[in-house]
């Protein structure tokens, strides 16, 4: 009698174990979306010299193999640009499930720097726009 409720004890510990973790995976997600000077996302600005890289980084949560993380970098006020102009577009795929993942797109100054003004970048996870952050060149 004692091992049967033994194991009844152990099989509502596994389900509740099983339950658990299911309802922690949820679904797919990315958030944080910062501007920073690296890609750990550690040194948060939204302000930049003509020489430096611009990072942009994101977390993702339960992610799986397979969706997309995409950036696009316009201008919003920049001298001889026009408003809207497209810089670059960059899709990453994720390789691999993971319940969390930091990605990060960069773009290095051009030949002769950034030129001084003002640019975004609209972050996008599975074709679905999550957010757009601002930087300024100065």
């Amino acid at each position: 009698m004692r091992s049967k409720n033994k194991i009844s004890i152990l099989l509502a510990v596994a389900a509740l174990v099983i339950s658990t973790l299911a309802c922690a995976l949820g679904e797919p997600s990315l958030s944080n979306v910062r501007v920073a000077k690296d890609q750990d996302g550690a040194e948060v600005t939204n302000t930049f010299g003509v020489m430096d890289t611009v990072y942009v980084v994101s977390d993702v949560s339960n992610g799986v193999a397979g969706n997309v993380v995409s950036s696009k970098w316009t201008v919003v006020s920049v001298e001889g640009y026009d408003p809207g102009f497209v810089i670059d577009e960059v899709d990453l795929t994720l390789d691999q499930d993971q319940l969390s993942y930091t990605v990060y797109f960069y773009f290095e100054p051009p030949e002769g720097g950034w030129p001084v003004g003002t640019y975004q970048v609209e972050v996008l996870f599975n074709g679905a726009s999550v957010n757009t952050v601002q930087f300024s060149v100065q």
